[in-house]
């Protein structure tokens, strides 16, 4: 397949993506071909660890391919959505549970269904263009892939904030926030994999880690946990609009732009998960509710017209005034019965 190469180099396996002009978006193939070397390779002896990257400088992955989401969720055909997010799904807890290192590469973008890839193993590496952002309530979904673990392992209610605002972080920032371990710069990279390769050790990462250009988010964690500490959407903002921090204000425009549906089901399930049994498989399971849902009752078509189709930017949101009724997040994280997510192989 011309968007991704899989081979075995010395003791590694090794993924790459290649599909460099489309910003590496993952494609339903690119998932399924990972999953196959991912299963094929967790028995394998020769093989001591996997190392994920990409070509090219913009990005490592900065999203899943939504045109044939689009495509078919706009004819009526919400199953090719839903085989698309419950496989990819399975590929995303294959990683978190992998038995063996899983090392990545993140340079530049890495968004959305790039996190599932490359923010769930064991070392993820970061450099000074690492951009990595859970961005999908601008497009009328929540953060998935295994997001909302990850954003409800945050610490304080950074979770609420990045979910919701769909901030950006730079490298300090993304290990701060648990979404990378290690700040090397990309120049060193190459070395780092070609050792990869003949050892099959990934300690040599610790020994090549610099301490990463400061970021924001730890200064700015007391506002965000005074401003984001709401039971819900709508606590958020009124909090939000009645305080005069920068934080304040600056988190109050993407709030006011975002689909208010799917960032109040964010908030909703980010509480949900900090209860008990917290673990990737529960997040998978209330991900997957929601987009299951997300064509035939959520905004998503609607956002990917106003984003990604007709680039008008202006999307015609549900509940458009920011108050979203308790019944509305409840109908889109309802267990789904016999559809429900489930991890086993078919």
């Amino acid at each position: 397949m011309s968007d991704i190469n899989i081979r075995v180099i010395g003791q590694a396996g090794r993924i790459t993506l290649t599909r460099g002009k489309a910003l590496n978006a993952l494609s339903y193939d690119m998932c399924m071909a990972i999953d196959a070397a991912m299963r094929a390779w967790a028995t394998d002896d020769a093989v001591k660890l996997v190392v994920i990257d990409a070509e090219g400088d913009k990005a490592f992955c900065a999203g899943g391919d939504i045109a044939e989401l689009y495509e078919t969720g706009t004819k009526g055909d919400y199953a090719y959505g839903q085989k698309f997010w419950r496989d990819e799904y399975r590929l995303n807890a294959i990683i978190f549970e992998y038995p063996k290192p899983v090392v990545s590469f993140l340079q530049g973008f890495t968004m959305g269904g790039g996190v599932g890839i490359g923010c769930h193993g064991t070392h993820r590496v970061v450099g000074d263009s690492s951009q990595i952002a859970m961005p999908e309530c601008g497009i009328g979904l929540i953060p998935d892939v295994g997001g909302t673990l990850m954003l409800a392992l945050a610490p304080g209610r950074l979770g609420e904030y990045l979910g919701t605002t769909a901030g950006r972080m730079k490298a300090a920032d993304a290990i701060y926030a648990g979404f990378a371990d290690f700040y090397i710069p990309e120049s060193f990279w190459p070395v780092l994999i070609a050792g990869l390769q003949r050892d099959g050790d990934p300690s040599i990462l610790e020994v090549a880690a610099r301490k990463a250009p400061a970021g924001t988010l730890e200064g700015q964690q007391a506002d965000i946990d005074r401003c984001f500490a709401g039971e819900t959407l709508g606590d958020i903002l009124t909090v939000l609009k009645a305080d005069d921090s920068e934080l304040a204000t600056a988190a109050l425009k993407p709030l006011q732009r975002n689909a208010p549906l799917a960032m109040a089901c964010t908030v909703e399930l980010l509480h949900r998960l900090r209860g008990s049994n917290l673990g990737i498989r529960k997040a998978l399971d209330h991900e997957y509710r929601y987009t299951f849902r997300s064509m035939e009752k959520g905004d998503f078509l609607e956002g990917i017209r106003a984003q990604i189709i007709d680039k008008d930017r202006q999307p015609k949101w549900q509940y458009a005034n920011g108050n979203v009724p308790a019944t509305a997040v409840s109908q889109m994280l309802m267990p789904l019965g016999a559809d429900a997510l489930d991890f086993e192989e078919e």
